[in-house]
């Protein structure tokens, strides 16, 4: 049994965890977190410097190396270094000896891992957001091509009304909508700094936490550097919790498209390309992509609740159980936006089949039709309910085209507000190319790159 300095050695793998793995995810914004830091460092009015303008110089263009490096993924996080962070401050040593050594003056891997997360689910949510608005924009594309074919309306799973494909499909996408405001207050709760925090008591040296937020691209700085690193957790949470609603609207879209795409419905035809087979039997064309987006919603939840569950009997002040809210934070972020690409990419290859929605239509679905149509004629509801309970046989004539195009109120099959629908998207799209790119200016404006 051998030590790492005086640390021994199972002690040090069992510490790190995942972290050697997990952390290259946070190289880049352990790299700018770094820039906008040493930055601050070199103007404060202290003689001698702290950090002189030569030595600002010869640190950011290491650090414009290093995120070179690992995006050709050259860049190693060793089992020594623990975390990026020890691993990026031991390249900057190594490359410019005692100048490498101040990097880390005034703060602590507390509030620079808070700051290293807050950068990276920055970019990750202006990222989810731009793939939310993907997905949304190909159902009510989807909807407006088919905004007219019938399709039963289900409670229960059982035969109900009459509806449409336009608004099975402008459902699906609403839901979406409504989840991208979650996501974009869950980036406005990320969007404050918690760098000089340090280890949540602050330092005795002056330093100015608000330009470096600015540096940053934050709106602001956490204020009390005690819940700065508080916030560890429980802001990973609020942004899973954000998420799993997204995932919770795709688990329903996919399980809509399993039902209604198997031979009983024949509704939709699945893209082949999105299908898989059978390691036995030919003829399978089995949905894995719709079951593993399921799947996937369950593990966000897990993820989401796993995160909460570490941080709600944590006392103040940093405790290494957060460490373990790394993983599922990251992996919940990775998970979104990949459910969110490839179903965007499935539904753009969706076939509907028109014939099949309208064969499916049997008397009964325009029951509550008609009884309304009696309604119209003077009849009390409940007289018109019970008439054509009974007399459901007068039903066969009906016609599922003019029933869908009847309903055109607000909202309603022949009532959607299309322009409306693609003015929200814009908006939201509008925010997320914003967001990206105040993002992207930050790493520009700190290290050129």
């Amino acid at each position: 049994m051998t030590t790492v300095g005086t640390i021994n050695d199972d002690v040090l793998a069992f510490t790190a965890g995942r972290d050697v793995e997990l952390d290259h995810a946070l190289i880049e914004a352990d790299c700018i977190g770094t820039a906008a830091h040493v930055k601050m460092l070199a103007a404060l009015p202290l003689s001698p410097p702290l950090i002189t303008p030569a030595e600002l110089e010869q640190i950011l263009h290491e650090l414009a190396e290093i995120i070179k490096a690992a995006r050709a993924g050259q860049f190693t996080i060793e089992l020594v270094d623990q975390d990026v962070h020890l691993a990026v401050e031991r390249r900057l040593t190594a490359k410019l000896g005692e100048v490498g050594k101040k990097v880390h003056t005034a703060r602590s891997r507390n509030d620079q891992v808070a700051v290293d997360l807050r950068l990276h689910a920055r970019a990750q949510l202006a990222g989810a957001q731009q793939e939310l608005v993907g997905l949304a924009r190909e159902l009510v594309r989807f909807g407006e091509v088919h905004a007219a074919v019938p399709m039963v309306g289900r409670t229960h799973m059982q035969p109900a009304m009459p509806s449409s494909v336009g608004l099975w499909a402008t459902a699906h996408a609403e839901s979406l909508l409504e989840d991208a405001a979650l996501v974009e207050n869950a980036y406005d709760r990320n969007d404050q700094c918690p760098l000089g925090a340090a280890a949540s008591y602050g330092v005795p040296l002056a330093i100015d936490r608000a330009q470096v937020a600015t540096w940053l691209g934050f709106r602001e700085p956490v204020h009390n550097v005690l819940y700065a690193n508080n916030a560890r957790g429980k802001n990973e949470s609020i942004i899973l919790s954000a998420l799993s609603q997204v995932m919770l609207s795709l688990s329903r879209l996919a399980q809509d498209l399993i039902l209604f795409s198997m031979p009983e419905f024949g509704y939709f035809d699945l893209p082949e390309e999105y299908c898989t087979g059978s390691s036995i039997m030919p003829q399978k064309k089995n949905p894995d992509v719709l079951e593993l987006i399921r799947a996937k919603a369950s593990r966000l939840w897990a993820n989401t609740m796993a995160v909460y569950d570490m941080v709600k009997g944590a006392p103040s002040g940093y405790n290494r159980d957060i460490q373990e809210a790394k993983e599922p934070f990251l992996d919940g972020l990775q998970t979104v936006r990949a459910s969110l690409r490839i179903m965007a990419l499935l539904i753009s290859r969706l076939n509907v089949n028109a014939n099949a929605l309208r064969q499916a239509f049997t008397p009964d679905v325009f029951a509550t039709d008609r009884a309304l149509e009696l309604v119209g004629e003077g009849m009390p509801f409940r007289d018109a309910y019970q008439y054509v309970k009974e007399n459901l046989a007068e039903l066969k004539a009906m016609d599922p085209d003019a029933a869908v195009a009847a309903k055109t109120h607000l909202g309603a099959p022949a009532g959607l507000d299309f322009e409306g629908y693609h003015q929200r998207i814009q908006q939201i799209d509008e925010w997320a190319t914003a967001a990206a790119k105040r993002h992207d200016a930050v790493v520009t404006e700190l290290l050129g790159q």
